[in-house]
């Protein structure tokens, strides 16, 4: 009798046991860069002359191609991209199996090197794109001086797509939860725009990280992921990851990005494939945390914002609006099936004034003033800081997975302070004294990057 399909929690636990040649039970750090051949020169395996290949299965030879701790990672990742897939049940017709399946997953230095590394594998003439996160739309700017790329809006009718020119080969680019404002969108819509086209839908999944929503079941093609946010989950690591469609097509296409990505030369670091291995034991419970906490968090502020509660007074003369997937009124019924494990650990929030916006992160005492996201502490953006096309008034809240009541406690005697008229340090650039009894970095103008 086959062994019963594991759970996505004890997946991460052990779905790499089957790699283990030593005898300890943390993975050891790997850190060479280049691999010995083996001394028997009757083994040696030359280069083949339709070209090299690389998958989870070739013997290590260079880190740039591939090494021990990003199979370890990508290993891990694959029963938790494709959950519905690694546990359908006896009898169900999967294309797939195993090793074949860790190969659809393929890891890159950063989120923006995997999108990247998508555009250069896909060549689309047209991309649909909303708004999101401001880094993809850099990218495209690259491509568009390379070779004349376009771009049409997501959220157009059928009539501008025509006009665009998208068709088989474009790419119809999904994100959701959209980034800053946490707010969903139908992937099965966009899939049946996409392919009703011959266009590939792609799925920007890092506010919707494993366990919350699985694309691959609603249509997408291919699935992106930030993993500097949940899967890495300690905000200590750079990472990046593109899973394809779990079948045949999807595993060829992963075939041509691992062979471009050694070109590209945006492969994982050793070090950061150990931090993903340590940090996916725990990404169910730190992801099902967070998202509780996020919610608990958003639906106390949208009742103060209704007059509901004790706080609600306080809490209206500093905030004006929230933004989240737990909020939205239409489509609750595709968001449920979509998201059916809670709608992730990021929302945001609207002040009635920059300002406001500009000085609650300092009064407040739990949550770091920082950008970025997915870590096991909370966070707290005025977004103008490093986006410049944001409104002015809008934070990014980030949930960690600390006690919800005590992040509540926190918002809730910041914002009694700015009500008062207090407010937080705008002397400018301000003296950080670090542990090592220096002086924190200096930039004049720091933050006006794409994060």
């Amino acid at each position: 009798m086959p062994p019963k399909p594991l759970a996505a929690a004890t997946s991460a636990i052990h779905a790499d046991d089957h790699t283990n040649v030593l005898t300890d039970v943390a993975p050891a750090i790997h850190t060479s860069t280049t691999f010995r051949y083996p001394r028997n020169a009757a083994a040696l395996q030359p280069v083949p002359t339709d070209g090299e290949f690389v998958d989870l299965q070739t013997p290590l030879v260079y880190s740039r191609l591939a090494s021990s701790n990003i199979n370890r990672l990508e290993t891990i990742l694959a029963p938790l991209i494709y959950p519905t897939y690694a546990k359908a049940k006896d009898g169900v017709q999967r294309e797939l199996e195993g090793d074949d399946l860790a190969n659809c997953v393929v890891s890159y230095s950063s989120g923006l090197s995997a999108f990247h590394a998508l555009l250069v594998t896909a060549v689309p003439n047209v991309v649909a794109i909303s708004g999101g996160y401001h880094g993809c739309h850099g990218v495209i700017d690259l491509h568009k001086k390379m070779h004349g790329l376009k771009t049409v809006d997501l959220h157009a009718g059928d009539a501008a797509w025509d006009a665009a020119g998208l068709g088989k080969g474009d790419i119809v680019h999904l994100e959701t939860p959209l980034n800053p404002t946490g707010e969903a969108f139908s992937i099965a819509h966009y899939a049946a725009r996409a392919h009703k086209r011959g266009a590939l839908l792609t799925v920007d999944a890092t506010f919707g990280p494993p366990g919350l929503q699985d694309p691959f079941l609603w249509g997408a093609d291919v699935v992106m992921h930030s993993g500097t946010k949940y899967i890495g989950g300690h905000s200590d690591m750079l990472c990046g990851v593109l899973a394809m469609r779990p079948d045949q097509e999807g595993l060829k296409r992963a075939k041509t990005l691992r062979a471009e990505r050694i070109f590209l030369g945006a492969v994982l670091g050793s070090l950061e494939g150990w931090l993903g291995v340590r940090s996916l034991r725990t990404l169910e419970l730190r992801v099902q945390r967070q998202s509780s906490n996020a919610g608990k968090l958003v639906a106390w502020l949208d009742d103060a914002l209704n007059g509901k509660g004790e706080d609600c007074e306080v809490v209206k003369k500093v905030v004006s609006k929230i933004t989240h997937a737990s909020l939205q009124k239409d489509g609750r019924e595709w968001l449920q099936k979509q998201m059916p494990n809670g709608y992730g650990p990021v929302f945001s929030m609207y002040t009635h004034n920059a300002k406001q916006a500009r000085n609650l992160p300092s009064l407040l005492r739990l949550f770091h003033h920082a950008t970025s996201l997915g870590g096991v502490e909370s966070l707290i953006e005025w977004r103008r800081m490093s986006d410049c096309d944001v409104d002015e008034r809008l934070l990014r809240v980030s949930v960690g997975v600390e006690s919800w009541e005590d992040l509540k406690d926190d918002f809730l005697q910041a914002f009694e302070q700015l009500a008062n008229g207090e407010v937080g340090d705008n002397s400018g650039r301000v003296e950080v004294d670090v542990q090592t009894g220096g002086t924190g970095a200096q930039v004049e103008g720091a933050a006006g990057g794409a994060v």
